[in-house]
């Protein structure tokens, strides 16, 4: 199961509290304070994992905490510093603030860690406190408690190309077709629930990665559909492609309607290059169909079909150029 949201609870470890001793020794009634100070909490670390794919993982474990620090002793000994708690993630993970949603990570390269909750300090024993006034101090001092908070973890696909359209625009057929991902795909809106990812090569050495999103309709910027949650996932993308069905009724109206949802989640999304393919070409008896339509968007454009493989070279080769260029 592919799952790309998980909220979860952090806590360090609370530092360990000082120590409050006097030396003690045959012929020396009266020695002076000797207590240690404690260790420091054990940390919250965020790592990535190359090997993950999703946030299942939260689905049965929401709650993680580190040890907390030992305790100061007597004769100067310093308490030993909890150990720290490493959260694996996958790549591509951010990382909110439940309470503020601000982005404390963006964690995207393998091996990559961040300290998301720091330990608490350890408290001073009351060796710390002594003074040339004040040679026998009794103060000593609890630990700190290490910080703590909910967080949202949101996945966001790493990919070099973005497929998008309404439901049933072909996006899973092409992505099975130019690459070795072999997504559901039938003849009925929203087969694909989950985005699906694909390596394709191209010419020699070449390749780059597509995503398969699931379809958007009107209003998915609200959540309408498969929604919000989906449209995150074509924000990493160098470039998009958006398929428009050839057998549709109104070329543009569908292509204004995706071009909407998406400005409307991020403006940021219609400011990536961006390739418009007319898909499923083999339903269709005027070749030339959509000319105008093509010609209005400003953007290179190209007629396909991934059932018969008219037109994928094309759209191939568009792609990588653009990926190139990035």
């Amino acid at each position: 199961m592919f799952i790309d949201y998980a909220k979860i609870y952090i806590e360090a470890g609370r530092g360990g509290s000082g120590c409050m001793s006097f030396r003690r020794e045959k012929y020396v009634p009266k020695g002076g304070p000797d207590g240690g100070d404690g260790g420091k909490g054990g940390d919250v670390i965020m790592q990535v994992n190359a090997g993950m794919r999703t946030l299942q993982d939260f689905q049965m474990r929401k709650h993680f905490r580190a040890e907390r620090g030992e305790h100061g002793k007597g004769a100067n000994k310093t308490g030993r510093d909890g150990k720290e708690v490493l959260i694996n993630v996958p790549p591509g993970t951010v990382i909110k603030d439940a309470e503020t949603s601000s982005v404390l990570a963006d964690l995207v390269k393998a091996d990559e860690r961040v300290i998301i909750a720091k330990g608490g300090r350890g408290g001073r024993g009351n060796a710390r406190f002594v003074t040339s006034t004040h040679q026998a101090p009794r103060e000593w001092e609890v630990g700190e408690l290490g910080e703590s908070r909910w967080l949202i973890l949101e996945l966001k696909l790493l990919a070099d190309v973005g497929l998008v359209g309404l439901p049933n625009a072909g996006k899973s057929t092409l992505l099975a077709r130019i690459s070795a991902a072999r997504p559901k795909i039938a003849d009925y809106p929203f087969t694909t629930l989950t985005p699906n990812l694909g390596v394709v090569s191209y010419k020699d050495e070449n390749s780059f990665v597509v995503a398969d999103i699931p379809g958007l309709i009107e209003g998915a910027h609200e959540g309408r559909g498969l929604g919000i949650e989906f449209l995150r996932h074509i924000e990493r993308t160098s470039v998009l492609v958006v398929l428009i069905d050839a057998t549709s009724d109104n070329l543009a109206s569908d292509y204004q309607t995706l071009i909407n949802e998406m400005e409307s989640y991020n403006p940021t999304l219609v400011q990536k290059p961006r390739i418009v393919a007319l898909t499923k070409m083999d339903l269709v008896t005027d070749k030339n169909i959509g000319g105008q339509f093509l010609q209005s968007t400003g953007y290179p454009a190209c007629r396909i079909s991934a059932a018969s493989g008219e037109g994928i070279e094309t759209l191939l080769g568009m792609m990588w150029e653009m990926v190139k260029a990035k």
